[in-house]
C-alpha cells in the first residue's frame, strides 16, 4: 500500500482509486480506504465522499452509501447522480426516483448523467410509462438525450415487449445506432422469437460489431427454433470470418482482503487442481440434495 512509503496519499489519490475499487467490488479495501479518509479527515472534501457514495452504491452496499450521502454537509449534483445510479444498478427503481425528485426540490438541476440513472432505474424494473415520460421531460430540463438515453429507452422498450416502438425509436434517433443499441434491440428480439424483426438489422448490427459473439449466438438460437439449419451453418461461417469466440466466464470474489479470479475451464491458475476439486465436491453435495 501507499501508506507503507514515504508517499503520503490526499484526496486525488483517493478520488483516484475508488473507481477502480467500485469495479472490483473490494469492499475490504474499500472500507480501509474509509476509515483512512476519517482518520485524515478527508471526508469534508465533497469528491471524495462522493467517490464513496459511488463506491458503496455500486458494490450494493446501499445502506452506506446513503449513509455518507447523509453526513455530507455539502452536495453536488455528481454525489446525487453517484446514488441514483448506484440504486437504479441494484434494482431499487422507486428510491431512485424519490432521490432524483428530492434532488430537484433541493435546487439542483439534473444533468445528463441524472437522467441517465432515473432511465436505467425505469429500465431496470421494467418501469415503462415512467420511462418515457422521463425521457421527454429532458427537454424540459433544458437537455438533449445522447445515445445513451436512446439506448436505454431501447432497451427498455425491447424488454418489455414494444418492438415496434423500439424500432420506431431507432429509426428517429438523431445518432446512428451503435452496437449497443442494436445487441440491445436484437436481444429483445431473440427473447420474443421475432426473427423477421431481428433480421432486419443483422447487416448492421454484424458489421457494426464482427468480434460480438453474443450476436452471432443470438442468430443462431433464432434459425435453430426455426430449423434453418442452412442459416445456422451461415451463422457460423460468419462468425468464424468475424474471429468472433465465446468468452469463458469469469468471477471475482475478496476473501481475507484479497481478491480471487476465477475462469470457467481455466488450467493455467496455480492452484486449478485444487478449485476443481473443491468444485466437484460441491456439485456431489448439490446432486445429494
Amino acid at each position: 500500500m501507499l501508506t507503507t512509503t514515504s508517499f503520503e496519499p490526499d484526496k486525488v489519490t483517493v478520488v483516484s482509486v475508488l473507481p477502480a475499487i467500485a469495479d472490483l467490488c473490494a469492499l475490504d479495501l474499500g472500507g480501509w480506504v474509509h476509515q483512512f479518509v476519517k482518520r485524515k479527515k478527508l471526508d469534508r472534501a465533497t469528491n471524495v465522499c462522493t467517490g464513496l457514495v459511488d463506491m458503496y452504491a455500486k458494490s450494493g452496499e446501499i445502506t452506506k452509501a446513503r449513509q455518507v450521502f447523509d453526513e455530507m454537509p455539502e452536495k453536488e449534483t455528481a454525489t446525487w447522480n453517484a446514488l441514483i445510479n448506484g440504486l437504479a444498478v441494484n434494482g431499487r427503481a422507486e428510491e431512485a426516483l424519490e432521490v432524483f425528485l428530492k434532488m430537484t426540490h433541493s435546487g439542483f438541476k439534473p444533468d445528463e448523467i441524472s437522467m441517465l440513472g432515473v432511465l436505467s432505474a425505469c429500465n431496470h424494473n421494467g418501469l415503462v410509462e415512467e420511462g418515457k415520460m422521463w425521457f421527454k421531460a429532458m427537454g424540459e430540463f433544458g437537455l438533449t438525450p445522447k445515445i445513451e438515453h436512446y439506448g436505454c429507452m431501447v432497451d427498455l422498450l425491447g424488454r418489455a415487449g414494444c418492438l415496434e416502438e423500439a424500432e420506431t425509436l431507432i429509426d428517429s434517433m438523431p445518432y446512428e445506432a451503435n452496437g449497443i443499441v442494436l445487441s440491445s434491440f436484437l436481444f429483445a428480439c431473440g427473447c420474443a422469437k421475432d426473427v423477421e424483426r431481428a433480421e432486419r438489422i443483422r447487416k448492421r448490427v454484424i458489421n457494426m460489431e464482427p468480434w460480438n459473439d453474443g450476436n452471432y449466438i443470438m442468430f443462431r438460437n433464432l434459425y435453430s427454433k426455426e430449423s434453418r439449419w442452412k442459416d445456422v451453418e451461415e451463422i457460423k461461417g460468419l462468425m468464424s470470418r468475424g474471429g468472433a469466440k465465446k468468452e469463458a466466464g469469469c468471477s471475482v470474489i475478496e476473501v481475507n482482503s484479497r481478491l480471487w479470479e476465477f475462469i470457467a475451464g481455466d488450467k493455467v491458475h496455480p492452484q486449478w487442481e485444487a478449485i476443481h476439486s473443491a468444485l466437484g465436491n460441491l456439485w456431489m453435495h448439490m446432486k445429494g440434495e
